[in-house]
């Protein structure tokens, strides 16, 4: 009987780093495609910065799934704060079904090795995390972030997917979640080639 192995999510707290995180729906279903739920996740992203905090400086919300550019800082581990956020969301979307939709749980069922049944919100195992050690790597990511929505088709210009930090990096305005840009470090300011930690 073939075994089925899931990829195992490695993370590194290393002080210093920043990093570039996806989470994805269950099954990669779009749970994420209602201005609600999109909601929930901007406000659980909000309160989880004042329990693990962290300097916010891009993200965006797709149909079915989640990209961050963060920094952790000191004491904050990387796994601490994603649970904390998917929890979060996970327990107002499960709730909101039962009390509204409670057909579409079964779309969102997911049996146990040990045959118990759980409904779940996100996909198993930790997503990706990679650790952003270099100044280019911190902007490239940011800009691949807030690509997303235009490489998908969804809009034409990044700055037009509100579920995302690139109307606020091309406007300056915080909404609808504010991100920590004066945190980002300038690539005039550190060589971009060099390993270095960002955090000072």
């Amino acid at each position: 009987m073939m075994q089925s192995h899931r990829k195992q999510c490695k993370r590194y707290d290393v002080p210093g780093d920043a990093h570039c995180l996806t989470f994805s729906c269950f099954q990669r279903q779009p749970l994420l495609n209602r201005d609600r739920t999109r909601h929930w996740m901007i406000e659980a992203i909000d309160r989880c910065r004042e329990k693990h905090p962290f300097k916010l400086w891009a993200y965006v919300i797709m149909p079915e799934h989640v990209h961050m550019v963060l920094l952790p800082l000191e004491g904050t581990r990387v796994s601490a704060l994603l649970s904390a956020m998917k929890q979060s969301v996970a327990k107002r979307a499960l709730y909101w079904l039962r009390e509204h939709a409670p057909d579409y749980l079964t779309q969102l069922e997911d049996l146990q090795p040990n045959g118990k049944r759980h409904y779940r919100f996100w996909q198993r195992g930790g997503g990706y995390d990679r650790n952003l050690r270099s100044v280019r790597d911190v902007h490239e990511k940011i800009r691949y972030v807030h690509e997303n929505p235009v490489r998908r088709g969804l809009v034409n210009q990044a700055s037009r997917w509100i579920w995302s930090s690139a109307r606020a990096w091309s406007t300056g305005e915080d909404q609808p979640l504010a991100i920590d840009r004066e945190s980002v470090p300038s690539l005039t300011v550190l060589d971009d080639h060099q390993d270095s930690s960002l955090m000072r």
